[in-house]
């Protein structure tokens, strides 16, 4: 068997645009009845006066390298695989809330049976080779799924140049520049 590398999600936070297409697909993609949400896009004000803007930031489970839902567990209903991705095992979940209390991001949720659910990166796909349905269907591709080291080639390779900019600006700031 070959050994897996960690997976991670990264959120490119300039490259978001509040579309909430992530939301959406997620549900889609996972059956989710009214109620729980697997990614959340938060909105974040910044700045003061005229310099006060809005930012979007998509929040699935980061499937933590030392994960503080698995390690406050009780149950071991929370496990990790080898390829870094955090699940939940349903039949072991007492509903206990230990794992909400532990992640810093708020990610579990409780369905209506009272045990939890969150996040999967949608591993059924990622055991078949694709990505997960929100990284799959940004249209800003904001949502990006790899290992952390191919995640950084991509960063560094967006922002490579000193321009920020992106999309039909990029090339108007592009020619101008030439």
């Amino acid at each position: 068997m070959e050994a897996r590398q960690q997976r991670i999600l990264y959120i490119d936070t300039q490259r978001c645009m509040g579309c909430r297409a992530c939301e959406t697909v997620c549900k889609l993609e996972n059956d989710l009845p009214v109620g729980p949400r697997y990614t959340m896009v938060a909105e974040v004000e910044t700045g003061c006066g005229l310099t006060e803007k809005l930012n979007f930031l998509p929040v699935p489970c980061q499937h933590c390298g030392d994960a503080p839902c698995v390690r406050a567990c009780p149950t071991g209903a929370l496990y990790k695989r080898a390829d870094g991705i955090v699940l939940v095992e349903q039949s072991k979940c007492i509903g206990c809330h230990e794992c909400l209390m532990a992640c810093p991001f708020g990610v579990p949720q409780f369905g209506a049976n009272g045990r939890m659910q969150k996040c999967t990166m949608c591993v059924h796909r990622i055991d078949e080779g694709t990505l997960p349905a929100c990284a799959a269907n940004c249209p800003a591709e904001a949502i990006l799924c790899d290992t952390p080291e191919n995640i950084s080639k991509i960063l560094r390779q967006r922002y490579s140049d000193k321009t920020v900019a992106y999309g039909p600006f990029a090339i108007l700031l592009q020619e101008a520049a030439e």
